[in-house]
């Protein structure tokens, strides 16, 4: 999906980070060291995120001529996680990053590269009273807060009214709510030559690509297990052995495409159904130079049913996090909280259409909902995310479990269950090789 590579980025973070390169930058163990000054900020480097960006600094220096933010996107290279880990390397993280990745921070963590937030004033206060309940997903093994949850894109499925309709499907309730007749579905879009799959998550290795096929589905049949939860793999279970069998069945039976592809399947009509998030809404109604899609969007299924968009997700989520170069980090502090204020949240909200970890968030932006119905659904799914766990060696987690769950479900050349306890055999052993970060 082309938005999806913008946010999500190459995540290859081969991570060999031992401490900050640079002698003279600040200590991340000093925590709020509280000087004010001049600081600089990245953010994303897609459209609607450099625009809100760019209006927050602009907005915040008129206020604060003493205290000047310089915001930039985010150098290019083939991930973000790449930039951030070589810049924390060198000492020359900038202050503020609008686009860091839960899965990458204990890594960051690890390297030293972090602050944590709780040694400012309030803050904890602050995180948990925005952000809810969710806030404590975000929380290090260590008690403290190294990111600030900022932005959900919880995923759901995406389905094409056109090929749907090709193929004798209802397109305002398509039986999808069941594994049972999600297959069934999926089977007579590709019979009837409606579409040439039913649905084509990426086959590839990168071990992020689970969070677009296993776990939201295992969010939801779950209950909202994480992957790893109080220092166990939790999938070698019924929910997970439930969800490797549906997959292994659409890929068994064509039904999803096991072949790396470039461009968005779905919108290109090849895939008939996409797991994705708001973010996707612009680009299928045929903005940022994409063809417009008659979509519709339908929550995820589970194997006893669901038709409601309470039921778990994953967050496709970035944060904020404040890097351990900064110097003038009492600025730096205060221009996180501007920037996510009611008024900022607002903002992001309108000109992106991703949802802003806040609470209440249909009720504070009523009018925006009344304006913008498509994302209502998005907006009540967001408070029922779950996230990455937040786990020693965490990158290295997600590969081993994409690893087992490439070669057993969508290439079939071993047992899904039995790659089920061997992921979770090798990820247990992953995660308690290191009780808590430094």
């Amino acid at each position: 999906m082309k938005l999806r590579a913008i946010v999500v980025g190459a995540l290859t973070l081969s991570m060999g980070l031992a401490a900050c390169g640079s002698g003279a930058a600040p200590s991340s163990t000093k925590g709020a060291t509280l000087s004010y000054g001049p600081i600089s900020i990245w953010y994303s480097n897609n459209a609607q995120e450099i625009t809100w960006g760019e209006q927050e600094v602009a907005a915040w220096n008129t206020l604060h001529p003493t205290q000047k933010v310089t915001g930039q996107q985010i150098p290019a290279s083939q991930s973000s996680e790449e930039v951030i880990s070589a810049a924390i390397t060198a000492g020359s993280e900038p202050c503020l990053i609008y686009n860091t990745a839960p899965a990458a921070v204990p890594d960051f963590q690890q390297a030293g590269g972090l602050v944590p937030l709780n040694d400012f004033p309030g803050a904890v206060s602050y995180i948990q009273t925005r952000t809810g309940s969710l806030a404590s997903m975000y929380k290090s093994p260590d008690g403290q807060y190294y990111q600030m949850p900022w932005k959900s894109n919880p995923v759901v499925i995406f389905y094409n009214k056109t090929e749907f309709a090709k193929a004798g499907i209802s397109t305002t309730n398509p039986p999808l709510s069941t594994y049972s007749e999600f297959l069934a579905t999926a089977q007579k879009l590709v019979s009837s030559g409606a579409a040439k799959y039913a649905i084509y998550p990426s086959p590839s290795s990168e071990f992020y690509e689970s969070w677009y096929d296993f776990y939201p589905l295992y969010a939801a049949e779950s209950g909202g297990k994480l992957l790893v939860e109080n220092g166990k793999a939790t999938f070698d279970s019924p929910a997970g052995q439930a969800v490797a069998a549906f997959w292994a069945q659409l890929y068994k039976e064509n039904l999803a495409g096991t072949a790396t592809v470039t461009g968005d399947t779905f919108a290109d009509g090849t895939a008939a159904m996409a797991i994705v998030g708001p973010w996707a809404i612009a680009d299928y109604q045929g903005k940022e130079g994409s063809p417009a899609v008659d979509y519709g969007v339908a929550p995820l299924p589970t194997s006893k049913g669901n038709t409601s968009y309470t039921i778990p997700t994953f967050s496709d989520a970035k944060n904020i996090g404040m890097y351990a170069s900064c110097k003038n980090r009492g600025t730096a502090w205060d221009f996180l909280k501007f920037t996510t204020s009611a008024s900022a949240d607002g903002k992001l909200l309108t000109l992106t259409g991703q949802m802003p970890m806040r609470q209440g968030l249909q009720k504070a932006y009523a009018s925006y909902f009344t304006a913008n119905p498509d994302y209502t659904d998005f907006a009540v799914e967001s408070a029922h995310v779950i996230e990455c766990p937040n786990v020693p060696n965490s990158i290295q987690v997600w590969q081993d479990f994409r690893d087992d769950w490439s070669k057993s479900v969508i290439f079939g050349t071993s047992s899904p269950n039995a790659a089920l306890a061997s992921a979770a055999s090798a990820i247990n052993k992953l995660v308690s090789s290191s009780s808590s970060l430094p």
